[in-house]
């Protein structure tokens, strides 16, 4: 590196050097502003869009109660217009909800199906998993309802999980497996959400007791 012996050759150098490269110097100034204002606009850009999509969403949930037929076209629509936010996955919750009270079961699926594959959370992610798992109860799909069951989910949910495979292992007759379940349930404080599942955990051990017992002594 070469070393400069005097302060007026270091002027004479910053001299040479600010005339063979200042225009470039300018330049690079100029555009790294521009970009960050540039980059700034954009961030107002999409924070301005994400409220717009935000107020879309809220209007959309207010006026869900007024027109069940009205909601659910203009919220299919609302999916398709903003298919990249984190609105898709509620408003397909908010669908799937709608078709189960009306046991609309397959659209219920497809909707939570939605929901789930667009879930922006691990939260949505388990609340969609349960609310699908139960509907493919009732739809007697029971080997996908345990597999849904199955895929990891956050220990918050354990309680509900642990509940459905008890009713889904109850509906195949599996008396051993739904008790093991139930009890699981009720160990992840599951009784706090879901008082009946002690009832449930009774009756079992009653039809459990009287099928131990012997048929003669029945009579």
């Amino acid at each position: 590196m070469e070393v400069y012996q005097t302060e007026e050759q270091q002027v004479e150098a910053i001299k040479s050097y600010w005339q063979e490269h200042g225009n470039m110097i300018i330049a690079g100034i100029a555009l790294g502003f521009a970009g960050f204002i540039g980059f700034n606009l954009y961030k107002d850009n999409k924070l301005e869009n994400e409220l717009a999509v935000s107020d879309s969403y809220q209007v959309l949930i207010e006026n869900s109660t007024k027109d069940k037929a009205a909601f659910n076209n203009n919220a299919e629509k609302f999916i398709n217009e903003n298919a990249e936010t984190s609105y898709v996955s509620l408003t397909a919750l908010a669908l799937a909800k709608e078709a189960a009270s009306a046991k609309e079961w397959q659209t219920a699926q497809k909707q939570l199906i939605k929901a789930l594959e667009s879930a922006p959370s691990d939260g949505i992610k388990g609340i969609a998993s349960v609310r699908l798992a139960r509907v493919q109860v009732q739809l007697g799909q029971y080997e996908q309802a345990l597999a849904t069951l199955a895929k990891p989910l956050p220990a918050s949910f354990t309680a509900a999980i642990e509940e459905i495979k008890g009713d889904t292992y109850l509906l195949q007759d599996k008396k051993e497996l739904a008790r093991n379940a139930y009890q699981a349930a009720i160990a992840a404080d599951g009784l706090a959400s879901s008082p009946s599942l002690q009832m449930k955990l009774d009756d079992l051990a009653t039809a459990v007791n009287l099928t131990a017992v012997d048929p003669a002594q029945k009579s």
